[in-house]
């Protein structure tokens, strides 16, 4: 009788929604007027008559300074300048008539000029969708064990690079990424941007499988990500009860949920018909060049393979005997599981067969496998899809889960939004298909407290190297204070009243003197400000790993600017080769194109594969894309030196750099060395490194060491 009630007091439970009591008011309470949680105000700007003040950001800046007793750093040399701003700004470094262009223009708006030219090139906005991608945890691949590759995630990637190009304003920006196929129609842009609800990992395996698990995953991911990349909340910490820190309910997480209960992920043909019809006629043609191969390749194997069929079936259990003389047709749902057991044991695996192939046999199918492999990289690409969302015609009630067990249901209940933010009142479409409209434009709201700060935040951390608020995904009371909320406030009404443009708000700060200072330590100074909260000097920033290796691309002469496209694989070591494939058949698990120019596009486009990332890449603290990535640490240790100095592709490029230089200069020495430095270090060698220089290559050194030392160069590497 007791175990009855029990059950019966659970089934209650479950069917009741969930409402706001004085339990949750309590709650929350006074942390509801926590800095972040309050609409930025726009101070006025301090009326310092400093001749160092050029923009706003320097009188905040200068303001807060002079307060603690500090002054600003001496400015930057030009030469230094050029640098660091190209490399910030696109990744790339300045071609040594970039450099000049600029040292030698003494008018006054040389350096605007310089900025609009960077701003204006689709390097600026390749450079912004790394970053942006970091944060989204955007990758082509599935993840987890399989890591299945996503044919069309990159439409997405290449969304991210025309938005930031075109200057969209961030408010579109928002509103296409979460509910893009409702708010726009039609649009194809705006369809392809849901691909940021998939941008994430998702864990897709074989067997049996726990669907309603999955799908909780799916949401969790979804609401995860809405509340790192535009609100900066640590929403996911409400998942198992209301957040330790933050006036975050249980329920307001399921409340997110909610809002994606109908989401569902689709891939959406985008093609015309002509398309369409082309890839028919193309993929037949393909075909038709596979089919005869496949078949020797078949016919090679099929004595061998029969043979291993015949000798391991008859060593099987009876059970399984008995099963297989059972007609499939007629086989119950138990004999079927059976069945299919018994052919997993007498599969044949391809190294089984291989080892039985005479010799002779075995060349000619290997040569076979060989002209298979060529006519596969000229597989034609399939009709343009996106990657993106759709919602279903029924949303499925979602349940507050006791310690997030998706076994374990409490209320049900509506979608909706965090209470702190907008009050339990607010009211929130029930309909499927306006639901993640409605969370769209309350994020894209000028009157939204988080959006704007978030993404200025953002900015201000990628040109700044920290941010105002120092921990980007986070705003709660877990993360920092901002370190000038004055500053911090204004820039986010400034970009809301500059149309929420990207661009405005970076122009405004590299074209800043604060941006303009040298990064050079002071003693002094560090006992005041050990951390440069207040930026009286510039932070001193080690180039990422992507923009390190098209740096070395830019400088050996090899770089491939063609924008967009389907992911390239580049050579991996063997090394790695074997230890992620060991376990099949080593044919070509990792296709390379024949055109090998592909090798040296910029990293943005390289295969980004959760499993196997680059060691070059990885080394330079490379993002595992599981999860968001708002700052990537800067480590040193041993295995950064040997992808320097050692891999395959460093010294290939500094071949390929010695080469440039002897195509420019001949035998020349003294030209090769100049040169040399110009284009890795937009400068000229100073006597001493002349001399260093002539030393080493009059004494047997060869130029490609040289050149691999010239991009080891520390100056190389990091933003002067």
């Amino acid at each position: 009788m007791r175990r009855t009630l029990i059950a019966l007091t659970f089934v209650v439970t479950c069917a009741s929604t969930w409402a706001w009591s004085d339990k949750d008011e309590a709650f929350i309470g006074k942390r509801r007027n926590w800095w972040s949680y309050q609409k930025p105000i726009r101070a006025a700007v301090p009326a310092n008559p400093s001749a160092w003040v050029k923009t706003p950001i320097d009188a905040f800046l200068l303001d807060a300074m002079q307060a603690k007793g500090l002054m600003p750093s001496a400015p930057i040399e030009k030469y230094k300048l050029v640098r660091r701003v190209t490399l910030d700004l696109t990744g790339l470094p300045p071609t040594p008539e970039e450099a000049d262009r600029f040292v030698r223009d003494l008018s006054p708006g040389a350096y605007e000029k310089l900025v609009d030219r960077l701003i204006g090139s689709t390097a600026y906005a390749e450079r912004w969708a790394q970053r942006w991608l970091d944060v989204v945890r955007y990758a082509d691949t599935n993840g987890y064990e399989i890591d299945a590759e996503r044919p069309h995630a990159w439409r997405y990637r290449d969304y991210v690079v025309r938005s930031f190009a075109a200057n969209k304003p961030y408010d579109r920006f928002i509103k296409e990424q979460i509910a893009g196929d409702e708010l726009f129609p039609g649009d194809k842009d705006a369809l392809i941007a849901t691909g940021f609800h998939r941008a994430g990992p998702i864990h897709l395996v074989a067997g049996n499988q726990d669907e309603e698990m999955n799908r909780n995953e799916v949401l969790t991911e979804m609401a995860g990500a809405v509340g790192s990349t535009f609100l900066g909340m640590t929403v996911g910490c409400a998942r198992c009860h209301n957040h330790k820190f933050d006036p975050i309910l249980q329920a307001d997480y399921y409340r997110l949920q909610a809002v994606f209960a109908a989401t569902e992920g689709k891939d959406i043909v985008i093609a015309t018909n002509e398309e369409k019809a082309s890839y028919d006629v193309a993929k037949k043609a393909y075909e038709a060049k596979l089919k005869p191969i496949r078949d020797e390749i078949k016919a090679i194997e099929k004595p061998y393979r029969d043979k291993l069929h015949e000798e391991k079936r008859a060593k099987l259990e009876a059970k399984y005997i008995e099963v297989l003389k059972v007609p499939e047709k007629e086989r119950t749902k138990e004999q079927k599981a059976l069945a299919d057991e018994a052919h997993d044991r007498i599969e044949a695996t391809w190294d089984e067969v291989l080892a039985l192939v005479p010799v002779a046999e075995k060349a000619r199918r290997t040569e076979l496998r060989k002209r298979l492999h060529e006519i596969e990289l000229t597989e034609p690409q399939p009709p343009a899809t996106a990657y993106a969302v759709a919602n279903a015609e029924k949303a499925p009630a979602i349940h507050i889960l006791k310690v997030g067990d998706h076994k374990m249901k409490l209320d049900v209940v509506e979608p909706g939004l965090p209470v702190v933010l907008t009050g339990f009142n607010a009211s929130f479409p029930r309909d499927v298909a306006g639901r993640r409209s409605a969370l769209a434009t309350w994020l894209a709201s000028t009157e939204h407290p988080l959006t704007a700060r978030v993404m200025v935040n953002r900015i201000w951390q990628f040109r700044m190297g920290t941010g105002l608020v120092t921990t980007p995904n986070d705003f709660g009371i877990l993360g920092s204070r901002p370190s000038n909320p004055k500053l911090l406030d204004w820039l986010a009404t400034e970009f809301m009243e500059k149309g929420w443009s990207v661009q405005a708000i970076d122009r405004l700060i590299v074209t800043s003197n604060a941006y303009k200072q040298s990064a050079d330590p002071d003693a002094a100074k560090a006992k005041i400000d050990p951390d440069n909260k207040l930026y009286w000097r510039m932070n001193h920033r080690r180039l990422e790993g992507e923009a390190i290796r098209d740096s070395v691309l830019a400088v050996s002469g090899n770089i491939n600017l063609r924008v967009g496209g389907p992911p390239v694989r580049v050579p991996i070591e063997k090394e790695v080769y074997d230890l992620i494939f060991s376990e099949h058949e080593p044919d070509n698990l990792w296709p390379l194109l024949p055109d090998k120019s592909e090798y040296a596009r910029r990293s943005l486009y390289l295969l980004n594969k959760r499993t196997v990332r680059l060691p070059m890449l990885a080394n330079f603290d490379q993002p595992d894309a599981m999860t968001s990535c708002p700052q990537r640490p800067t480590s040193t240790h041993a295995l950064q030196a040997l992808s320097m100095l050692n891999s395959d592709f460093m010294n290939e490029q500094a071949k390929q750099f010695a080469g440039r230089l002897s195509n420019k200069c001949g035998s020349g020495e003294e030209c090769r060395i100049h040169h040399a430095y110009r284009l890795s270090l937009a400068r000229d060698a100073s006597p001493a490194e002349m001399s260093m220089a002539r030393d080493f290559l009059r004494q047997g050194g060869k130029l490609e060491d040289f050149c691999l030392a010239m991009l080891n160069r520390n100056e190389f590497v990091y933003v002067p």
